[in-house]
């Protein structure tokens, strides 16, 4: 009986190690051969006190949408400007259809009107809060997939702040 628990202690052990392992491979894709996406922020309080410092992200580009009768899961539809900084086309529940020059995200609605891309939170070392109240954008990398990881926060010239 003992080596059957040992059994199935170690199977899930290399299930959950390899499923880990796997989200990290993703992500790392994403890095690698993302296509770099900056969203204007509209601007919210900087700061925690369990947390540390951080900055809670709100994307205006979901202020520039009708929302309210958006999915609860789906796809935020973008397209770029020379600057690659997205403006908002619509808003979709599945991939298709999606025009040239156009991208997707994927998004969670957590209330009537907030679209949630998993980017809702940037934060920084103790001491730095300073060099991030200048951004402006928020960056991300998506995959055609619409998956997507924050990259880092933008300043107006669409400079990383480091």
């Amino acid at each position: 009986m003992k080596t059957y628990k040992n059994w199935i202690i170690a199977a899930n052990l290399i299930a959950i190690i390899a499923y880990f392992s796997f989200t990290i491979i993703q992500k790392e894709k994403i890095l690698k051969n993302g296509k770099l996406i900056l969203l204007e922020l509209s601007p919210i309080d900087p700061r925690s006190l369990m947390q540390g410092d951080y900055m809670q992200l709100r994307y205006s580009i979901a202020d520039s949408l009708d929302t309210q009768e958006a999915p609860l899961r789906g796809y935020l539809v973008v397209r770029l400007n020379e600057k690659n900084i997205a403006q908002g086309v619509r808003v979709q529940q599945h991939t298709t259809p999606l025009n040239n020059g156009e991208f997707l995200i994927n998004y969670t609605k957590s209330n009537r009107n907030n679209l949630n891309i998993g980017a809702e939170s940037f934060f920084f070392q103790e001491g730095h809060a300073q060099r991030y109240e200048q951004a402006k954008f928020g960056g991300i990398k998506v995959d055609n997939k619409g998956n997507s990881l924050l990259i880092g926060l933008y300043n107006n010239q669409q400079k990383i702040i480091k």
